[in-house]
């Protein structure tokens, strides 16, 4: 949620933002107008009150017959002060309903667009040519199957389309993964977190993600739950309502994360690069506002360094407006090479929220002058199906096995994944 302050004093910049988002300009100046209404009736509330508070004292101070007639005038005033109250209330919650719908302010250095819109800072790493080997790429379908690693039939039998089985080296390559990062965030100066996949309205709202992305959020009608798409939710509301007195505190979530994928009939649908259900590390920042951008191309470092380790070819790219969704002002997506698309897709995300979601969670730093709410951040260190993905497509050979990063050998306890009969 955005401060209300700033909108009033840059309304410009407000509607300029949300225009290039592809969101309503115009809930800027109704915004506006709702907060307008708030405060003449909590003027008129408040002047209401006092008159009444000073009445109190003449009745108090009444004798004989003076009394019943200031009485009845009380009586009378209390109503319309309870009126006035209720009207306050009811204009400053229409308000925050409209302020709740206005997406962060972007970040002036943010490319314009839509989807297709982004600008690549850089190319790391040189995709392979298989022609030189000798043979062409199988897709990491194939190579699961010839390895025994992934189990997509099966997944789909039990629980339907976008489900899949990881089994023998594929499940020890997640936890590979998995231990790999952990053990990298830890060094880093990152708490290892095992957060509740299943929250509240409110943390999922506070995050973000009950607007524009809530057609992708799976919910528990009857018991109003929410499953996380992203181990960013449950860590940003870590420390809901609350006042920190230390910062930065930085944070590495390993989760199951549920997604819907509405929307994307038809797309990816052989293999495990768009699916419902995966696990992820997550990191996530709470910092100071001034020093949010500094640790975004930390977040961003560190992801590139996880890359690197993964001996993968990657791109880094600047995100386009229209895609940064509600919280974002800026975000960075690392994506790895994929030989049989012949694409980079992407594989791991950082974004910078300043105070965005922390306004909606309540979260705050003490500071000389008193409290401000503090900045979010997050960025995926691993998301275990994509870079699977990447993983088997890259590093594969004419027989059917894999090799295995440098980094991941000493989790592994092999330096090749070899086909199973």
């Amino acid at each position: 949620m955005i401060d209300l302050k700033v909108i009033r004093e840059n309304p410009d910049a407000a509607r300029a933002s949300q225009k290039v988002r592809g969101e309503d300009p115009a809930l800027i100046d109704q915004v506006i107008a709702a907060d307008d209404a708030r405060r003449t009736a909590l003027t008129t509330f408040e002047a209401l009150r006092a008159e009444q508070n000073l009445l109190s004292k003449s009745v108090g101070a009444a004798k004989g017959e003076e009394k019943a007639p200031l009485l009845e005038k009380a009586k009378a005033l209390s109503a319309q002060v309870k009126a006035a109250e209720a009207t306050a209330s009811e204009l400053a919650e229409k308000a925050q309903s409209i302020l709740l719908q206005i997406h962060n302010l972007i970040d002036t250095d943010a490319p314009i667009g839509g989807e297709e819109d982004f600008v690549i800072i850089e190319h790391v790493g040189t995709p392979r040519d298989f022609t030189v080997d000798g043979f062409e790429p199988r897709d990491h379908v194939e190579i699961g199957k010839i390895l025994k690693a992934i189990d997509t039939e099966r997944g789909a039998k039990v629980s339907g389309s976008r489900f899949y089985y990881l089994t023998g080296m594929g499940a020890l390559l997640e936890f590979a993964l998995v231990n790999y990062a952990i053990s990298s965030a830890t060094k880093a100066g990152f708490t290892p977190v095992i957060p509740p996949v299943l929250v509240k309205p409110h943390a999922m709202e506070g995050t973000g993600f009950l607007g524009q992305a809530a057609e992708n959020v799976f919910h528990l009608e009857e018991d109003d739950f929410y499953l996380v798409g992203t181990s960013e939710v449950p860590l940003a509301a870590y420390h809901m309502d609350e006042i920190l007195d230390q910062l930065p505190l930085r944070y590495a979530g390993y989760s199951s994360c549920f997604r819907r994928e509405a929307g994307t009939y038809g797309k990816d649908t052989r293999g495990i690069i768009r699916v419902h259900q995966f696990d992820k590390v997550e990191m996530f920042t709470f910092c100071k506002p001034e020093d949010a951008k500094a640790e975004h191309l930390r977040l961003l470092q560190w992801e590139k360094d996880f890359m690197n380790a993964m001996e993968i070819p990657y791109r880094v790219i600047d995100v386009a407006s229209g895609d940064l969704g509600a919280s974002a002002i800026r975000k960075f997506d690392i994506e790895a090479w994929i030989p049989t698309q012949n694409a980079y897709r992407e594989v791991t995300s950082t974004s910078n929220c300043t105070e965005f979601q922390a306004r909606r969670l309540n979260i705050r730093y003490r500071e000389e002058s008193g409290t401000r709410a503090v900045a979010t951040l997050n960025g995926t260190l691993v998301a275990i199906p994509r870079m699977i993905v990447a993983i088997l497509e890259n590093h594969q050979n004419d027989d059917g096995s894999v090799n295995v990063p440098q980094a991941l050998r000493p989790f592994l306890g092999v330096d090749r994944l070899l086909p199973q009969a």
